[in-house]
């Protein structure tokens, strides 16, 4: 297979008002660099953090943090910085190692009105692993519908969301990596791509049902 850099839409000067990206990496610094980069923005500018990762994840991200000055225990304790366990999230929403639309809007819609409450106004950042975490358990298609689950749910909730995924999963899936670009509004590429993709365009969130 030929791999090739693709074209991406980047602004890091600011979000569009559905931010949904994805960080392809190859390895673990990489990904966790990206994140600090992109949570701490949003905690300086006022805007909490919703992270949903592994336990072996969780305090590498905190000190990626505390690398761009953010105190993290502070922020914890002022509900600015809120860190969920993925298995256990998913838990919540999964029914017969299927992602359920009406469970996972109840599951994740709390966290982020919890999170907002008081300051319904201000967008959180989010971080989540569970698409990664599901995809590493060859649960591809229960993956693509959580990404879609997470864009429906960017109809009733302010959030920017960053999604994480190994480059590791798609070299023998090239299909299955433009399918993932599709599903988001922005794309970070690791450095060797699987396949060229084109640039990618805010989404119109596609309804699944229950």
């Amino acid at each position: 297979m030929v791999m090739a850099k693709p074209m991406v839409t980047n602004n890091p000067g600011g979000l569009s008002e559905h931010h949904h990206a994805v960080q392809f990496y190859g390895d673990e610094a990489e990904l966790f660099e990206r994140v600090g980069t992109f949570l701490s923005e949003g905690l300086t500018a006022g805007q909490p953090a919703i992270v949903i990762v592994t336990p072996e994840h969780r305090a590498a991200i905190e000190r990626a943090l505390e690398k761009h000055l953010i105190d993290v225990s502070s922020a914890r304790h002022l509900g600015d910085l809120v860190m969920l366990d993925a298995e256990e999230v998913l838990g919540t929403f999964m029914v017969d190692h299927a992602p359920v639309g009406s469970l996972f809007r109840r599951s994740i819609g709390n966290v982020i009105d919890q999170t907002l409450r008081g300051r319904e106004r201000t967008p959180a950042r989010a971080f989540g692993e569970m698409v990664d975490v599901l995809w590493k358990q060859g649960r591809t298609e229960a993956a693509i519908r959580v990404e879609v689950l997470w864009n429906n749910l960017a109809e009733t909730h302010a959030f920017s969301l960053l999604c994480g995924y190994s480059i590791g999963h798609f070299y023998k899936q090239a299909e299955k990596y433009r399918e993932v670009c599709d599903l988001h509004s922005h794309v970070h590429p690791h450095a060797e791509a699987v396949a060229p993709i084109t640039p990618v365009m805010p989404l119109v969130a596609k309804p699944i049902t229950a």
